[in-house]
C-alpha cells in the first residue's frame, strides 16, 4: 500500500509544491486548505498529472475545524506529516503578533497534536521552519528563554511575556525582535526538540526543516529559489528512512544550528 502524507496549507506555494513532489513519488496526499475550492480546484489538477490526492478543510486555528479534519482523514496511519500552514503579516503591533503565533505556533503545533495518535513507527513529522528563527540571531535575554526549554508550557510563557512586552511598548527594552514571524519560528523550533524527544520512544522522526527564501506569494518574486527548490528539503525530511535523524533542524538535507 501506498504511504499516506498530509500537507497542512498545501493550496497554493511551497505546501503546493511539496503536495506535487510527494505524489510523484507514490504519496497518497490529503492537501488541506483553508480554502476548501481551491484546495479542491488543486487536487484536481494534481489527479490530472496522475498524483494521488484529495482535498479537504482546515483552518489551524480553529479547534472545530482540526476535529472536523481529524475525523475526515480518519484512522488510517499517517507516514508523513508536513505542518505547512504559515503567514507572514506586514507591520508590527499586537494584533500582528496574535494572528502569526496564533497560525505559525499554536496552529503549527495544534495539528500535529491531533493527528499524532496515527503516526505509526517509522513516519515523519516536518514543521517547516525558518532560518529567521535560529537562535544565534536573537538577544541573549531572548535566547535563553527559548535555547533547551523543559516543557511546552515554558515556551508559551515565553511567548506570552513577548506578547505582554509588545503590549507595554516594552519589547525593544527588552531583547525582543520586531518581528512576530521570528518569534513564531523561534517558538517552533523549540517546539520541534521538545516534541521530538516525547516521539522518540515510539520511533517517529520529527524535524523542522527551513526551506530558504522562496518565490511564492508569502516569499515574494525577488526571493532567491524556486519552489521546487524549497520542497525537495521538505520532501526529503518527509521520506526520511527507519533510524534516520530526528530533532534536527535542516535545510536541503543538511544540518544547520537551532
Amino acid at each position: 500500500m501506498n504511504q499516506r502524507a498530509v500537507v497542512t496549507g498545501g493550496n497554493r506555494g511551497l505546501g503546493l509544491g511539496v503536495v506535487d513532489r510527494l505524489g510523484q513519488r507514490g504519496f497518497r496526499v490529503v492537501l488541506a486548505s483553508r480554502d476548501l475550492a481551491e484546495g479542491e480546484r488543486e487536487a484536481e489538477r494534481a489527479r490530472a498529472r496522475g498524483r494521488d490526492v484529495i482535498a479537504a478543510q482546515l483552518d489551524v486555528t480553529s479547534a472545530e475545524s482540526i476535529r472536523a479534519f481529524s475525523e475526515l482523514v480518519g484512522p488510517e496511519p499517517i507516514d508523513a506529516l508536513v505542518s505547512n500552514a504559515g503567514i507572514a503579516l506586514d507591520g508590527f503591533d499586537e494584533e500582528v503578533v496574535e494572528k502569526t503565533l496564533a497560525v505559525n505556533y499554536f496552529g503549527a503545533t495544534a495539528i500535529v497534536r491531533a493527528l499524532e495518535d496515527r503516526l505509526g513507527v517509522g513516519s515523519r513529522v516536518v514543521m517547516v521552519s525558518s532560518a529567521m528563527g535560529a537562535l544565534d540571531g536573537f538577544d541573549r535575554r531572548v535566547r535563553a528563554r527559548f535555547d533547551e526549554p523543559a516543557s511546552y508550557a515554558e515556551i508559551e510563557a515565553a511567548l506570552g511575556e513577548f506578547r505582554e512586552h509588545v503590549r507595554q511598548g516594552r519589547e525593544t527594552a527588552e531583547g525582543w525582535p520586531r518581528s512576530a514571524y521570528r518569534i513564531s519560528k523561534l517558538a517552533l523550533n523549540a517546539w520541534t526538540r521538545l516534541h521530538a524527544e516525547e516521539m522518540r520512544p515510539r520511533d517517529v522522526h520529527v524535524n523542522a526543516v527551513c526551506p530558504g527564501w522562496v518565490r511564492t506569494r508569502m516569499g515574494g518574486a525577488g526571493a532567491s529559489r524556486s519552489v521546487r527548490e524549497g520542497a525537495e528539503g521538505i520532501v526529503w525530511a518527509a521520506m526520511l528512512p527507519r533510524g534516520g535523524p530526528t530533532a534536527g533542524f535542516f535545510r536541503d538535507g543538511r544540518p544547520v544550528p537551532w
